[in-house]
């Protein structure tokens, strides 16, 4: 079975300040990607005075709108404030069966949680977390921990998973860890002929090693430099990944998406 996904950190919908509406320009873009499974990061929920200030402001969460009529969409509310709260969202063309999630905030300047959602494709679960790490590195290490933690308690060892979104890894410290507590792999270490199965972890571990730098670069947009959005797999075999550049990707965000074609390992595969 083949899936496409997508990871998009869309800055609420709006330019800098907030002073142009772009949601309209991201849904349009999104659709393009065709994407089966789209994790979303700092989705405005509720946003009363851009709801007053800018014309065709949807009236409902950014999630749903974005989902349209092709996907389901869940939600993670993190950050809350008086006009407003923005979060993670998943968009699913398959059925979403669950969904939890998880705050992982550090310290009381960063709202921050981790959304899982356990998608049933055909007769398969796939278990997707989304995820939008804190900007400070100890805070991205307990959170890291936390997802762990969570994964290791609530995810079967044999269950396809999928962990994507904006890390805030600028030093690309964190791969190391999840390749050794999780036995995932990230869709940019390898060249689509492989498979996760054929690494073992210290083969996981020596491929980072060699191939420091060798994560997407996704931000800033204009001219993509740091490699802040990744997309880490287990139980899947990568096809293509690729980092969406040039237009409309520069000026709908400050971040460019990536998109990931995988197919789904059986369990014999994977084991």
């Amino acid at each position: 079975m083949k899936l496409r996904i997508a990871t998009y950190n869309i800055h609420k919908g709006v330019s800098a300040f907030g002073r142009k509406a772009r949601i309209h320009g991201i849904k349009e873009a999104i659709d393009l990607l065709d994407a089966d499974l789209v994790f979303l990061q700092e989705v405005q929920g509720q946003h009363d005075l851009h709801a007053e200030n800018h014309t065709r402001w949807p009236q409902e969460g950014q999630h749903d709108f974005l989902a349209g009529q092709s996907h389901e969409a869940v939600y993670g509310m993190n950050a809350v404030y008086e006009h407003g709260h923005h979060g993670n969202a998943l968009l699913s063309r398959y059925p979403i069966a669950s969904f939890v999630n998880h705050d992982v905030s550090d310290h009381a300047y960063e709202q921050r949680g981790i959304l899982h959602a356990i998608v049933q494709m055909e007769k398969v679960q796939i278990h997707c977390f989304v995820i939008h790490l804190g900007l400070f590195a100890g805070s991205r290490r307990r959170q890291i921990q936390a997802l762990i933690h969570t994964i290791q308690q609530d995810v079967p060892s044999n269950a396809p998973l999928v962990i994507a979104g904006d890390f805030n890894d600028w030093s690309q410290r964190l791969s190391q860890t999840l390749y050794q507590e999780l036995g995932v792999f990230e869709a940019f270490d390898v060249d689509g002929k492989h498979t996760a199965s054929r690494f073992s972890l210290k083969g996981m571990r020596n491929m980072l090693s060699k191939n420091s730098g060798s994560h997407a670069r996704t931000f800033p947009a204009g001219l993509p430099w740091l490699c802040l959005d990744r997309v880490y797999l287990r139980g899947f075999k990568v096809e293509e990944a690729h980092v969406m550049k040039g237009a409309p990707w520069t000026t709908l965000s400050d971040h460019v998406p990536i998109t990931a074609s995988l197919v789904l390992l059986d369990q014999a595969e994977s084991a």
